[in-house]
């Protein structure tokens, strides 16, 4: 059995060199000697606080020190039935939160000079053990109540929503445009940090429990949204943010960039055979950057998932730009570590002014400034001010843009919305996360603007909760 200091040494190391851009690096990788002691070990250090912080930074407010518990008593099928009291995708929840700012950052051994209980890593455990076991949801003490309710969007607000409606005795019949349930958890996140087989998984079990899926749907042209009311109790919105915000730089335009999310989704298509996203060049499956120089924009995770991305296809130089310094960067501090240790060079204190083409209308480099962070602004952040005489241009061939998304909401969508176009509804109403329309609620991205995989899945859930009590069953 690993001792603490081997596993810890364990879980911080990923190797340094990519060999193959069809590899997968991921918890199957790093964890591969994750097995019941080690996890009990963890789980055992646990300091089990009066007020545990851990569970109070959890956007889904979970349950971490019971299941804690349970873990160290060896009990793994009570500890994911609590663990789904409060999480319906705690196998995704356990790869892709950023544990470090969130329920790892509080853990109260951080204060005391040792490393915080791995908490991300056994959420992951439960679960793929508990399946090994053969756990599946029981159902069968609920009762049908008849009712139905239209969920428009299979991600994760959407998955949750339904699981916590199917547990409730309504049935829950998801539409979805692509081909397959979970969002950008499928269509936008790496293979490498979240395996699809995983997605795919929750999905059968969903469907086990009794809730229908209905894919490449696109409402508004195959079926209209009047219908979906007509024929349902409630409809639940949860489509999530697709725009890309714009870098709005001269240059924009060149061939050689490309916004994130059509980058990721391709290498995911690619890969998968999903046929979500057609490429403008099919005898460039990749986007052509192996072999080629890659600059990347922003700072959060989706910047993150672009430099590795970029590596594993492989590019023979990967930078990022970010304006503001490395403690100052919206996205995790561990993937921000991964990008170094693979090879990603970054550029802090560097804002973009303009994409340099060349004869042929190619990108061929970009302009950067160099910025000093000033007071900050109504949000607390430190402005970022650029240095006169500090321009210079970094050379590359493809510019990525991963500056976040925004929400799009379609025509058909008559419910009221704030000035940011995200939908007008809160949990602290009569009926949580009910909009404008009474048979209407919505939780996600379209209510928040883009967020935490957790957060939606917390809003999910509490919208579920709210159609309930509409329903009145």
């Amino acid at each position: 059995m690993l001792n603490n200091e081997q596993f810890l040494d364990l879980i911080r190391q990923e190797p340094k060199k990519i060999d193959s851009t069809e590899r997968t690096q991921g918890f199957d990788e790093i964890y591969h000697k994750f097995d019941l002691d080690v996890a009990k070990q963890q789980a055992d250090r646990c300091l089990h606080c009066a007020s545990p912080y851990c569970q109070w930074a959890c956007p889904v407010y979970n349950y971490i020190p019971n299941w804690l518990k349970l873990v160290a008593e060896e009990n793994i099928l009570g500890a994911v039935e609590i663990l789904h009291r409060k999480n319906s995708l705690p196998e995704m929840c356990g790869r892709i939160c950023p544990q470090d700012r969130l329920c790892e950052g509080a853990c109260t051994l951080e204060d005391t000079g040792f490393e915080a209980v791995t908490i991300g890593a056994i959420e992951r455990f439960i679960l793929e053990e508990a399946i090994n076991m053969g756990w599946k949801p029981d159902l069968t003490h609920v009762q049908s109540t008849g009712k139905k309710v239209a969920i428009v969007g299979a991600g994760p607000a959407g998955l949750a929503c339904a699981d916590v409606l199917v547990r409730n005795g309504v049935k829950p019949i998801l539409y979805d445009k692509h081909p397959e349930a979970g969002g950008l958890l499928t269509f936008g996140i790496p293979e490498f940090k979240l395996e699809k087989q995983v997605v795919i998984r929750r999905r059968k079990l969903l469907e086990e429990m009794g809730c229908e899926f209905n894919f490449n749907v696109n409402v508004g042209e195959d079926i209209d949204i009047d219908s979906l009311l007509s024929d349902n109790d409630a409809v639940f919105l949860g489509m999530g943010t697709y725009s890309s915000m714009r870098a709005n730089l001269e240059g924009e335009c060149l061939q050689g960039v490309e916004n994130a999310l059509p980058f990721l989704i391709d290498n995911v298509n690619y890969r998968h055979n999903f046929g979500l996203y057609e490429k403008s060049n099919k005898d460039a499956p990749d986007l052509g950057v192996a072999g080629k120089k890659i600059v990347v924009l922003g700072g959060g995770d989706t910047a993150m998932d672009c430099n590795r991305t970029s590596i594993r296809q492989g590019a023979t130089k990967v930078t990022c730009v970010y304006r503001r310094d490395k403690e100052n960067m919206p996205g995790s501090p561990k993937e921000v570590m991964h990008a170094v240790e693979e090879g990603v060079d970054f550029e802090f204190n560097t804002a973009p002014i303009s994409i340099v083409g060349d004869d042929n209308d190619r990108v061929c480099g970009i302009k950067v400034v160099s910025t000093r962070l000033a007071e900050p602004d109504e949000n607390g952040r430190r402005i970022p001010e650029n240095i006169d005489g500090s321009e210079r241009i970094i050379e590359c061939d493809v510019v990525l843009v991963a500056f976040g998304f925004r929400p799009d909401p379609p025509q058909w969508l008559n419910v009221n919305l704030k000035e940011d176009k995200t939908i007008a509804c809160c949990e602290q109403q009569e009926f949580a996360f009910q909009t404008s329309h009474p048979k209407i609620f919505a939780g996600g991205d379209m209510v928040l603007g883009s967020s935490l995989v957790v957060q939606a899945v917390y809003e999910g859930r509490k919208a579920a909760e709210g159609i309930i009590d509409y329903l009145q069953v």
